[in-house]
């Protein structure tokens, strides 16, 4: 299960990916960082590109690969986080509709979010609720030809820019987790505010917000999938998707130890270049080692995704790449702050911003003790 090797295609894209990163993206890197703005002119590079479906069936303009979508994502990772962002808050909206739309839905939301006329969010986390699901406080009452959205949500990753947001609310309040619905809710939609933005240490280019809804009223043809049974869809979407995650992680550690190798190089102390040391040139090859690592096992995932691999087995499989591919993005990160010594810890360079991203990856989309929960659910088995 999942062996690969990249198509001519696939290396054709990495490296046009690479020049683009190299080329476009990398000088706006620290700005974004600085200004937590939305990067627009990275948006539309992305768009001009035709990235914005790439890991999707060709008949929406993408190759139709997770793998595809995984060389991307790290090769624009490499030299900015939030440029690689910028096309997983695409994606995850695309999957969520493509996994459990109906024809109307898919038709009315997937070509423009393939072309970069729509933007979406997704919106599940609550002051009270992030991991755990079934403790969601959102409620959706049916009434009438709809339902009434009350709640408040926080962390909703692209919620300030996006045209709609797929918001997960409680339809039926005794079930716990089988419980959660998804929703449409269109931007402008009366009841729907988006209250304030998150103050993020990382991935600061793209906002996450606050969201509030008041008695917003949601027509029932805004209903993802079947009451109490479209989250449960979306969420196996997601699953299948979390390879790209870690490749964000594979892209992070990459660029990290670009940077630390290229400081090595330069930096001198007792008359001799830094990277003349044995302390330091272990650290950088621990380093290449791990990345190594984590790239393969990412890579092995997103084509297991690709063979059309389900169940509990795959589940662990891209689990364990997400939670390897971002531990190693951090431990990368955190070793090359301490190539850099005191220079690690000023604003003037680039390598703390690394550390800062890199601990945001832990966290988002499941952190890293759900997916080691995974892994030994599907090891152990739950006892």
């Amino acid at each position: 299960m999942g062996q690969y090797a990249l198509t001519e295609e696939q290396e054709l894209l990495q490296q046009s990916v690479r020049r683009v990163a190299r080329e476009r993206v990398a000088s706006r890197a620290a700005e974004i960082d600085a200004l937590a703005e939305y990067p627009q002119d990275m948006f539309d590079l992305l768009r001009e590109l035709g990235f914005l479906a790439l890991p999707f069936a060709p008949e929406y303009g993408g190759t139709g690969s997770v793998l595809s979508g995984c060389l991307a994502v790290e090769e624009l990772g490499r030299v900015c986080y939030n440029t690689a962002y910028l096309l997983v808050v695409q994606w995850v909206p695309f999957g969520a509709i493509l996994a459990a739309g109906n024809e109307e839905q898919r038709g009315r939301l997937l070509p423009g979010l393939a072309s970069g006329d729509l933007r979406g969010s997704i919106s599940v986390t609550e002051p009270g609720a992030g991991s755990d699901v079934a403790a969601i406080q959102t409620r959706a009452e049916p009434v009438g030809d709809g339902y009434r959205l009350n709640g408040t949500k926080i962390f909703a990753t692209n919620s300030k820019v996006a045209d709609f947001v797929l918001v997960a609310a409680k339809t039926d309040p005794e079930a716990g987790g089988r419980g959660v619905s998804l929703f449409i809710v269109e931007r402008g939609t009366p009841g729907f505010t988006v209250t304030r933005d998150e103050h993020k240490s990382g991935a600061r280019g793209v906002p996450s917000s606050e969201l509030q809804f008041d008695d917003a009223f949601i027509p029932a043809g805004n209903l993802l999938g079947s009451k109490d049974g479209g989250f449960k869809v979306v969420m196996e979407a997601f699953n299948r998707s979390r390879p790209i995650i870690g490749a964000r992680g594979v892209g992070l550690a990459q660029g990290a130890m670009d940077l630390a190798v290229e400081y090595a190089r330069e930096r001198s102390a007792f008359n001799r270049k830094i990277g003349a040391f044995q302390g330091l040139r272990w650290m950088i090859a621990d380093m290449a080692i791990e990345i190594e690592a984590a790239r393969h096992l990412v890579y092995r995932s997103a084509a297991a995704i690709d063979a059309g691999h389900v169940g509990k087995e795959v589940a662990a499989l891209v689990a364990m790449a997400k939670c390897f591919a971002t531990d190693v993005a951090m431990k990368v990160a955190v070793d090359a702050v301490q190539v850099f010594g005191s220079a690690g810890i000023s604003i003037e360079t680039p390598i703390g911003r690394y550390m800062r991203d890199a601990k945001v990856l832990q966290i988002v989309e499941g952190t890293n003790q759900i997916q080691r929960n995974i892994v030994a659910d599907a090891i152990i088995g739950r006892l």
